[in-house]
């Protein structure tokens, strides 16, 4: 199985498309693998999956943590969504610019937005299902409001 990389957006957040085997029994598809990961210069190393559950219109985010740095490997696996990713980190020369990309159960597009990107979603169907894989662990000190804090 291959993964394959739709496009890279702002040098280092990823929309990745997975291969996928549909018959008449549903399909298959391989949602993350060290190997590929690794040769496309992801991360390899996950701490914590998170599951959400939202209905039309809901916006969640945009969340992000200094301390311990998160990334997150975002997919929706029902209904769909638009994922968001910010960049916020100090002194990058893409401070505020921001990727956005319909994800579907259809299309079944993931978005990788490392540590120094906020990241939300606003859901596009009657409900979605968002799930997302994170490279640190949650801190709720370490998760502030996003207000006022990119400074040019």
């Amino acid at each position: 199985m291959e993964l394959r990389i739709e496009t890279r957006h702002l040098s280092d957040v990823v929309v990745i498309v997975p291969e996928v085997f549909a018959d008449s029994r549903g399909f298959f598809m391989e949602t993350f693998r060290e190997d590929q990961f690794r040769a496309h210069g992801l991360p390899t190393h996950f701490a914590q999956d998170n599951h959400s559950r939202s209905v039309k219109g809901v916006v969640r985010g945009l969340h992000f943590q200094w301390d311990p740095p998160m990334g997150k490997l975002m997919r929706v696996t029902m209904g769909s969504a638009f994922l968001v990713a910010v960049d916020i980190r100090k002194g990058s020369p893409t401070l505020g610019e921001w990727v956005g990309v319909e994800a579907s159960v259809e299309n079944r597009r993931q978005v990788w937005a490392p540590a120094g990107f906020a990241r939300g979603f606003c859901v596009l169907s009657d409900v979605a299902e968002i799930q997302y894989k994170c490279t640190g662990i949650y801190s709720n000190k370490a998760d502030p409001v996003f207000t006022g804090l990119i400074q040019k």
